[in-house]
C-alpha cells in the first residue's frame, strides 16, 4: 500500500513538474514572438482586418504607426551602413520613435474604449498625431535619401571620369603599337629577288669544228 501511494505522488509530481515546464516555455516564447516587430506586426494587421467598427479604425492607426517607425528605422540603418554623413538624423529618429511608442500606448487604450461620445471625440485626434509622425517620418526619409544620392552621384561622376581616362589611354596604346606596326613594314629588309641557276663552263658544248674535205684535197 506505502509503495503504491509513493508511485502515485511520484506520479502527482511528475505531472505537476510537467504542467509548470510547460508553462514557463510557452510564456517564455509568447514573450519571445511579441518582441518580434515582424510577428507582431503581422498580428496586429491580422486583429485589423478582423475588426468592425471604431476598434478596427484604431487598430488600423496603429497598423500605420507600426509601418512608419519602422520605414523610419529602416531608413536610418541604412544611413549608417553608408558611412555617409547624417548628422542629427539619429536622434531625431529616437525622438519620434519616443512619440510613436506613447502615442501608439495611447491607441490601446484608446482601443479598450466602450464610449461611443469618447471615440468620437479621440479617434480625429489619434488620426491626426499619426499623420503628424508620418510627416515627420517621411521629412526624414527625404533626407536620407538626398544624402545617399548625392553620394552616390559624386562616386558615378569620379568613376565616369576614370573610366573616360582608361579609354582614351587604351586607344592610344591601339593607334601607338599601329602606328609601330606600319613603320616596322617599312623599314624591313626586302629580300633580294631569286637569280636564275647559270650552267657551269663545262657544261656548255662548244661546237666541233667541221673541215670542207673538198678544199684540203690537192
Amino acid at each position: 500500500m506505502e509503495v503504491l501511494l509513493g508511485i502515485v505522488i511520484a506520479f502527482l509530481v511528475f505531472v505537476a513538474v510537467s504542467i509548470l515546464t510547460v508553462v514557463l516555455v510557452a510564456r517564455a516564447v509568447f514573450r519571445r514572438i511579441r518582441r518580434n516587430r515582424a510577428v507582431a506586426a503581422t498580428a496586429l494587421r491580422a486583429r485589423a482586418g478582423f475588426s468592425r467598427g471604431p476598434r478596427r479604425k484604431v487598430l488600423t492607426l496603429r497598423v500605420r504607426l507600426a509601418e512608419t517607425l519602422d520605414s523610419g528605422r529602416a531608413a536610418i540603418d541604412l544611413a549608417a551602413q553608408s558611412g555617409g554623413a547624417h548628422g542629427e538624423l539619429p536622434r531625431l529618429f529616437g525622438r519620434i520613435a519616443t512619440e510613436g511608442e506613447a502615442l501608439d500606448l495611447q491607441l490601446r487604450l484608446l482601443e479598450s474604449e466602450t464610449d461611443q461620445a469618447v471615440l468620437a471625440r479621440e479617434l480625429p485626434l489619434a488620426d491626426d498625431r499619426v499623420e503628424q509622425v508620418t510627416s515627420l517620418v517621411r521629412r526624414l526619409r527625404a533626407a536620407v535619401s538626398a544624402g545617399l544620392a548625392g553620394s552616390t552621384d559624386d562616386t558615378l561622376g569620379t568613376l565616369h571620369s576614370e573610366m573616360e581616362r582608361e579609354v582614351a589611354a587604351l586607344a592610344a596604346g591601339v593607334q601607338e603599337l599601329q602606328r609601330l606596326n606600319r613603320r616596322d613594314e617599312v623599314v624591313a629588309p626586302t629580300r633580294p629577288p631569286a637569280r636564275p641557276p647559270t650552267r657551269s663552263a663545262s657544261a656548255v658544248r662548244r661546237p666541233n669544228p667541221t673541215f670542207d674535205l673538198k678544199e684540203t684535197r690537192p
